[in-house]
């Protein structure tokens, strides 16, 4: 028998809050990556012979509900009655929807003749990127979205602090 249940509500608050901050730091690393990419073009007098991929993670936001008590007028104090973590819807239309890089192995999903392959090395590429500018500290794990444009829902963060992992979760 399947049986729907929920996190109280600190605990599902803590889940949002972790999966909130996930993607701030995930919109922090990818933004790390861009400005290298930037650095290295600037300082280069050729033309890139390649197109550099535009990738980013969906836009959400953390919403708290309060309730505030109205038996008791002289309190001016709420208390959160739920927490909701709002995310950008992804329109793919007829495309799929493809793991590029999963969080368990480094190494890209796609073999050298599927379609996104090229992607899927530029997506191995950031985390290289982010893996040596933080001195090994923390890189973006686990990459999956539509093709060519990632959308990331839910993008996971490894560090090196006991190999910890922090996944935000659907």
């Amino acid at each position: 028998e399947y049986k729907i249940s929920c996190f109280v509500l600190t605990d599902e608050l803590l889940e949002l809050f972790r999966e909130a901050n996930v993607l701030y730091w995930a919109k922090a690393l990818l933004g790390l990556v861009y400005d290298f990419i930037d650095h290295i073009v600037a300082s280069v007098s050729e033309v890139i012979p390649f197109d550099i991929p535009c990738v980013c993670f969906v836009e959400a936001g953390l919403v708290l509900s309060y309730y505030q008590d109205s038996s008791k007028p002289a309190s001016k104090a709420a208390s959160a009655h739920a927490g909701f973590l709002l995310k950008e819807v992804i329109d793919g239309g007829d495309k799929s929807f493809v793991k590029y890089i999963h969080n368990m192995d480094p190494s890209q999903l796609l073999d050298l003749d599927k379609f996104g392959y090229d992607f899927a090395l530029f997506l191995a590429f950031t985390q290289y990127v982010q893996y040596v500018k933080i001195g090994g500290l923390v890189f973006i794990s686990y990459y999956h979205g539509i093709c060519f444009t990632l959308m990331c829902c839910t993008p996971a963060i490894l560090t090196s602090e006991s190999n910890r992992q922090y996944q935000a979760v659907d």
